[in-house]
């Protein structure tokens, strides 16, 4: 987890944040069903009192680790990790929130794998904490990226997956964007309000999704 998610009605998933004295959107994305890594899709994150709305790309590698070709692409980063060197940069610096109406995941064997649409059981909106660098405009790397924070599934998910996205509230999620909010103080809002397995709910879908180019509203629909 995570690898692919759900992100349509873009426009209500940042509605929670439109107390934000300044919300600028400058996303250019369209609703996608099914957003795959390498692709650019828009995230909530914060400079000074301005709340904005950006694309980048899924997916990061910073700059040393792209130029020694020795550190993968990074799309999930592991709660456990994040106060680490790599991470710990991005933690007081880049935070970052993913907006989505929920993920999939794949059970069963290769060959035959079936997709499952997971999302929060009173269908409100994902807030999924990420970690994200904004490199210059005019620089196309790995570094210019975001990863998704994922945590232990706790048992609850384990029938789908043993890992989870961290997914905060719209209130939670506003402390963790807030520059003030220090990285200690960061590291431990995710490990104690995260929302529990228990605040999700999870159904099989058309297998269409796990090809990255099939889109449309059927891909989240039960079957």
């Amino acid at each position: 987890m995570c690898g692919r998610y759900d992100q349509s009605q873009i426009a209500r998933l940042i509605r929670d944040f439109e107390w934000a004295g300044e919300l600028l959107n400058r996303s250019s994305a369209s609703d996608s069903f099914n957003v795959a890594p390498g692709t650019y899709r828009p995230i909530l994150h914060a400079e000074e009192d301005l709340l904005l709305v950006d694309d980048l790309h899924w997916g990061y590698r910073s700059a040393w680790a792209e130029a020694s070709g020795k550190v993968p692409m990074a799309i999930n980063t592991r709660l456990e990790k994040i106060a680490g060197s790599y991470w710990k940069p991005l933690l007081k610096n880049g935070r970052a929130v993913v907006p989505a109406q929920g993920w999939y995941e794949w059970t069963g064997e290769k060959g035959a794998k079936q997709p499952w649409h997971i999302h929060r059981a009173d269908r409100a909106p994902l807030y999924m904490a990420a970690l994200a660098n904004f490199a210059p405009a005019t620089e196309h790397k790995a570094s210019n990226g975001f990863t998704i924070v994922t945590a232990d599934a706790q048992g609850g998910m384990v029938d789908v997956h043993d890992r989870r996205p961290v997914v905060l509230s719209a209130e939670d999620a506003a402390i963790w964007l807030n520059p003030e909010t220090d990285v200690a103080a960061a590291e431990e809002l995710l490990r104690s309000v995260a929302l529990g397995p228990d605040r999700f709910e999870w159904y099989e879908v058309d297998r269409a999704v796990g090809n990255v180019r099939s889109q449309g509203a059927k891909l989240a629909d039960p079957v």
